[in-house]
């Protein structure tokens, strides 16, 4: 292990600007969660007001996340994850998901943001089987040879790589169609790709527009809103699994979910074919 890598896996809890917005921890307020400063607060309220279908999005994506998690861990038999982006600690967190479905379920949680992973670290410190890595996604040789997630995950059984809501902070620029290629092209047949994705609001585009602006000046991010026929172009060579790419209150619902308008956000799950 090099000196890099030692330094990562000894990461501590960083010092932190309280007056610095970030999306991990305005995401955190969005769902409720205590892990956020007034300054992401004030980001987060911005928003929601613009945007009054904001708040709904992001908590049916967040259950959207539930709901594939479980699915993928009961039904579908898969008991490794690979869950990039992953935020700060909040509401219905992965692991807890899965390894309610399976004790025996392994997850890796990837972010570039250090006070998510140093918190992350915190509340696994006691869970077997579950771990968190700085990393950047943008380059997914970095996450796949990380020593933790070597060895924590077998990729020549099935994975299920979870992207949800971290696309649309990748420009095009940085090609978050070959993102999605440089995880899916290494995964063993039958593992599973789940994602989740911002788009554009057809009824209140101005409205959307300037929220997104003022989110961008506030935290220095770019954010992307795509069209969900974008977004299936990037899954060529894998199994779309019904209900299809659809909104993420719409796939596979509970049965008594009653569905409230919500900016548009889709949401998928994917396979990875037997040869």
């Amino acid at each position: 292990m090099d000196s890099i890598e030692a330094a990562e896996l000894a990461l501590s809890l960083p010092e932190v600007d309280p007056e610095k917005p970030s999306p991990a921890r305005i995401y955190d307020f969005w769902l409720g969660g205590s892990q956020n400063f007034e300054a992401d607060r004030e980001v987060g309220r911005r928003a929601a007001a613009a945007m009054p279908t904001l708040t709904a999005a992001i908590r049916a994506n967040r259950a959207f996340l539930g709901r594939v998690a479980r699915h993928l861990a009961g039904p579908l038999g898969v008991d490794q994850f690979l869950d990039l982006g992953s935020g700060v600690p909040t509401v219905g967190n992965v692991h807890e998901v899965v390894l309610d479905e399976n004790p025996e379920a392994k997850v890796v949680y990837v972010d570039i943001d250090q006070v998510a992973i140093a918190h992350a670290r915190h509340l696994l410190a006691d869970v077997p089987g579950a771990v968190a890595i700085l990393a950047d996604l943008r380059r997914p040789e970095a996450v796949l040879d990380h020593p933790l997630t070597r060895a924590t995950l077998d990729f020549t059984r099935p994975v299920a790589v979870l992207m949800n809501a971290v696309l649309h902070f990748i420009p095009d620029s940085d090609h978050p169609d070959r993102i999605v290629a440089g995880y899916t092209g290494v995964l063993a047949p039958g593992s599973y790709l789940a994602l989740s994705h911002a788009a554009p609001d057809l009824r209140h585009p101005g409205e959307q527009d300037e929220m997104l602006a003022d989110y961008q000046r506030s935290t220095s991010v770019p954010f992307i809103n795509r069209e969900p026929e974008l977004i299936a172009s990037w899954l060529g060579g894998l199994e779309i699994q019904p209900p299809g790419l659809v909104t993420v209150d719409k796939w596979l619902p509970e049965p008594d979910a009653e569905l409230a308008p919500i900016l548009r956000t889709y949401g998928v799950l994917a396979r990875v074919p037997n040869p």
